[in-house]
């Protein structure tokens, strides 16, 4: 427990950052998963699959212009997400 009134501030400041993140991240993850999914689809309907991946990247870019991200990271998520694309799926 802080005993310091700014310990206590930064203590305040770090719940509502740490929230901020996980709900950030926890956005990033199911948006690459949906779209990895839907690459991966094996039944054919690969329809929505550009649009998911092109959310997905949206999704990721946000969260560098935020800070949640760093960039070498988003760019390795981006990187591995486009190298599962099939070639007709060409979004981003």
């Amino acid at each position: 427990m802080a005993n310091i009134r700014s310990a206590e501030k930064q203590n305040r400041k770090m719940i509502r950052h740490r929230a901020r993140n996980r709900a950030a991240m926890g956005a990033i993850r199911t948006a690459v998963k949906t779209a990895r999914a839907a690459v991966d689809d094996k039944s054919g309907k690969t329809g929505d699959a550009p649009a998911l991946v092109k959310k997905a990247i949206a999704t990721i870019d946000s969260a560098v212009s935020k800070g949640i991200l760093k960039r070498n990271t988003a760019s390795r998520y981006i990187s591995r997400l486009a190298s599962r694309k099939p070639a007709a799926a060409v979004a981003a």
